[in-house]
């Protein structure tokens, strides 16, 4: 499985983007898909995930402005982002996870930069 991500750039605060991740390879038995962001100098968080049967969650940070959501046959991931802040200001990376029985193998797309300006 490769990631592949994309959709990054400046813009205002306030604003909005969308992220898009293309997922390459094999999609059997991946049980979620997420976004995660990684602010300069900071860990990498969490900021949206997805599961396979479509349940979602998000970081209390972006809850109500950010959306997670996927196509059809699975093969693309986005994250929606809306009224964006300084602080939203990170490497983005998508991510995957494939679960086969209790082994689970995770996969990471390289990282698009959202530099949101004040």
């Amino acid at each position: 499985v490769q990631l592949q991500a994309f959709g990054g750039g400046l813009v205002q605060t306030g604003g909005s983007l969308t992220l898009s991740c293309t997922v390459s390879g094999s999609i059997s038995n991946i049980n979620l898909m997420a976004w995660y962001r990684q602010p300069s100098g900071k860990q990498r968080e969490l900021v949206a995930a997805m599961t396979r049967g479509g349940s979602a969650n998000y970081a209390d940070s972006v809850a109500g402005r950010f959306t997670i959501s996927r196509d059809g046959a699975e093969k693309k991931v986005y994250l929606r982002m809306n009224r964006l802040k300084p602080e939203d200001t990170a490497v983005y990376f998508c991510y995957a996870e494939k679960q086969i029985v209790a082994y689970r193998t995770h996969y990471w797309g390289q990282g698009t930069l959202v530099t949101v300006s004040s």
